[in-house]
């Protein structure tokens, strides 16, 4: 059997437990603390939250707890339910709830949380990311506009980034593209005046990398082997990468430009297209 873990946040009952009859003695600090250590033996943790019962209960805690894969879940659950743990008294450890009926957004994971997940499941050398290009469109547009003359507090430092992400040894790579912007005037106060567009570069990378593994798809097999999948058919991601491309084409002024024409080929080139390991 396979076991998909997209690079999204979870929201499925599959990947949530709840764990209720925690004691009252330690601080919910604590609590989370001896949780975390607990179930992250299961597998990698999306979030560990402790919260007090209501008043009308025991005096205690409970605890929501997701993981990034309904398997590591489901095991987690049938290995700690009705256990004592690290107290005295048992606890007990459901599922959560499903929600079939209704619709979620998936939400993207930041390019943060889309490393550790790449990380834990591929090794910090199974995968690596090729930045193909770092353009600065403020720089482009002045170019393009000589005649014309915008105020400071209206211009704004923009850079877009074009990048791959590339599992070398699953001959799986994945496109990404991402804009930033900052205001100029903004620019002049604290850090970002020693460090002028460096912030917005870094921004717009993770942008591109977050970009780039929204259409990657972890498979895990029964053994516990993993692999990768790429899904450029995904109609949140495409839609979401055209508006970053299109917002270029805006800001350039000039579909038809050299500048435009160079960026837009970059998503032409044959190395970017990666074949799907399998059918998802």
């Amino acid at each position: 059997m396979l076991h998909f873990v997209p690079f999204a946040v979870p929201f499925g009952g599959d990947e949530s437990l709840l764990v209720w009859e925690l004691s009252s003695r330690p601080t919910a600090e604590a609590l989370q603390r001896s949780l975390f250590t607990v179930f992250s033996r299961f597998g990698l943790l999306y979030l560990v939250r402790v919260f007090p019962n209501a008043t009308v209960a025991s005096s205690g805690f409970f605890a929501i707890i997701k993981f990034y894969s309904a398997r590591d879940a489901h095991r987690a659950q049938k290995a700690c339910n009705q256990k004592q743990l690290f107290q005295t008294s048992p606890v007990k450890v459901r599922l959560g709830t499903r929600h079939k009926a209704v619709q979620h957004n998936t939400l993207a994971l930041n390019s943060s949380r889309c490393q550790e997940l790449a990380n834990y499941y591929f090794g910090f050398h199974g995968w690596s990311k090729r930045i193909i290009k770092l353009r600065d469109l403020y720089n482009l547009e002045e170019r393009e506009n000589e005649d014309i003359v915008t105020p400071l507090q209206k211009q704004s430092l923009k850079f877009c980034c074009a990048l791959e992400v590339v599992f070398t040894s699953h001959e799986c790579r994945s496109p990404g593209v991402g804009m930033a912007e900052e205001p100029l005037d903004k620019l002049e106060e604290g850090l970002f005046s020693r460090l002028p567009g460096k912030v917005t570069q870094k921004l717009a990378i993770q942008k591109a990398m977050t970009d780039a593994f929204q259409k990657l798809l972890i498979v895990v097999l029964e053994s516990g082997k993993t692999a990768v999948a790429y899904r450029p058919c995904e109609e949140v991601t495409d839609a979401r990468t055209k508006e970053e491309l299109q917002d270029f084409i805006q800001v350039c002024g000039d579909k038809n430009s050299r500048g435009t024409q160079e960026f837009l080929g970059l998503f032409q080139v044959p190395s970017l297209v990666s074949r799907p390991l399998f059918e998802v």
